[in-house]
């Protein structure tokens, strides 16, 4: 029985005053794909990181989602000559 192919994204933050930013990175087989995302902080919002951090990550992870769709559909572009469309 062979194993079923699994992928790992990292996610890593840099927090800088009200700004949080989520870069997501995973590698596979069709190359390196990267996403990133933002949260900002209102001034009167109390200071809870973890908060920015779900924020910009789920946007992170959003934008690489959208990559892995795009790479996808190119592939079946290149595959079947003609142009396609993917929704995600």
């Amino acid at each position: 029985m062979q194993a079923e192919p699994m992928w790992h994204v990292e996610v890593g933050f840099t927090e800088i005053d009200d700004r949080t930013r989520a870069d997501a990175i995973v590698e596979v087989a069709g190359g390196r794909f990267h996403g990133w995302g933002q949260a900002r902080r209102c001034p009167g919002d109390p200071s809870v990181p973890v908060v920015g951090e779900e924020l910009a990550a789920a946007r992170a992870l959003s934008d690489l989602a959208h990559q892995l769709i795009m790479s996808a559909a190119q592939r079946i572009e290149d595959d079947e000559g003609r142009p396609v469309s993917l929704h995600g």
